[in-house]
């Protein structure tokens, strides 16, 4: 049985175009940061930490929308590798802050072509891409905004 034009055609939900994109964009990444020997949770890691600096784990976790369980692992081999180093807070001794390491910021120049590079392999413009960004940014809001506002409150 066919659903044609029915609003249950899997290219008419929005859920599996963004997991379309965000497979295509992951694949795109995947050889530039081959070069850098980074997985893409890992860059994602050291742009928030390029951007703002020292943070804790929980920080860090709650700027990636990663829990503990995900985010521990994946800062243990960054710090193997020498990227980052994991401290325990002066202020509180029971968090961890994560720093970079020389290795770490020399990685920022390594990886300062790779927004150029993926925009380019991208087919769309600046315009185009910035609007697709605010555009997702203001979906994942609204989409939290709500989940927020209806937990506790079954409908």
């Amino acid at each position: 049985m066919t659903s044609q034009g029915g609003e249950l055609d899997l290219n008419k939900q929005v859920c599996f175009a963004l997991y379309r994109a965000s497979r295509a964009l992951t694949q795109l990444y995947r050889p530039l940061l081959d070069e850098l020997d980074l997985t893409y949770p890992q860059y994602l890691a050291l742009l928030v930490l390029w951007e703002r600096g020292p943070m804790t784990v929980r920080e860090l976790g709650h700027v990636l929308d990663l829990d503990s369980g995900t985010l521990s692992p994946m800062l243990k081999r960054l710090a193997t590798r020498g990227v980052i180093e994991r401290k325990r807070s002066e202020e509180d001794e029971r968090s961890v802050v994560v720093h970079l390491t020389e290795r770490g910021d020399a990685l920022r120049e390594q990886a300062s072509a790779i927004p150029d590079r993926v925009a380019g392999s991208a087919a769309l413009d600046v315009e185009q891409l910035t609007a697709l960004r605010d555009s997702l940014a203001a979906l994942t809001d609204a989409v939290n905004a709500r989940r927020t506002a209806t937990r506790g409150n079954p409908e």
